[in-house]
């Protein structure tokens, strides 16, 4: 594991750097952790949130500070690092990867990928390139947030990256698959967005009535399969 760089936030939250650069390494380090943590919890834990390079755990001081061995540790937050340390000495304990490989078809272009030919435009390239480039990798998710179920992807070919628009649009249809910078992603729901729209799925990503209520987790891979007509999953 790397050298840890830990953060109290609050008298209830201690955030944990691992990286300083967003890269596949440290999310694994990062879901290998929280793997971690979740199967073995210090007394008083209530929730993690990860993000790119870091996560905030959540805890809850009193019982911390009553559960755990106080000396020599003045505050919950020393406490808490002190766990988080020594759980992650033993690499040898550490979770595998098993992030899954799913499939997302997608219809690009047309009236479900507005902003296509854009891209296309800003990047000198053709629209059936922009697909072509677009298909040909796998992309982790990094993490899910924005909205329920939204996968931030990581592994964009830099030769599609394309500015969001400077007027987010009132709504984006749910499936929309999008680019804004070097990412790419899709709505799982019709909410407002800045991204530019290049297609569009059927595949449900919130489920709400399903344990976890997520198509994706973080960890796993996506790969966009172009397809001629959508359908529903």
């Amino acid at each position: 594991m790397p050298v840890l760089q830990f953060r109290q936030l609050s008298d209830n939250a201690l955030f944990v750097q691992f990286s300083t650069t967003i890269n596949e390494q440290a999310h694994y380090e990062i879901q290998q952790a929280i793997t971690m943590l979740q199967q073995q919890p210090f007394p008083g834990f209530i929730e993690l949130v990860p993000s790119y390079t870091n996560f905030c755990v959540y805890y809850d001081p009193y019982i911390v500070r009553t559960s755990l061995p106080f000396k020599p540790f003045k505050t919950s937050a020393e406490k808490v690092q002190n766990y988080i340390e020594n759980l992650l000495k033993h690499p040898e304990n550490f979770p595998s990867e098993t992030g899954r490989l799913i499939d997302i078809p997608v219809l690009y272009g047309g009236e479900y990928g507005p902003d296509l030919n854009d891209v296309a435009r800003v990047n000198g390239l053709t629209p059936e390139q922009v697909i072509d480039i677009h298909t040909s990798k796998q992309y982790l998710v990094y993490m899910l947030g924005f909205a329920p179920g939204f996968p931030f992807l990581g592994g964009m070919d830099k030769r599609i990256a394309t500015p969001r628009h400077s007027t987010p649009r009132l709504q984006i249809a749910a499936g929309s698959i999008g680019i804004a910078g070097e990412q790419t992603g899709i709505y799982p729901l019709a909410t407002p967005g800045g991204w530019q729209i290049i297609g569009r799925t059927m595949t449900p990503l919130f489920l709400p009535d399903k344990k976890p209520p997520t198509l994706l987790r973080a960890g796993d891979r996506v790969r966009f399969v172009a397809v001629k007509e959508i359908t529903s999953c």
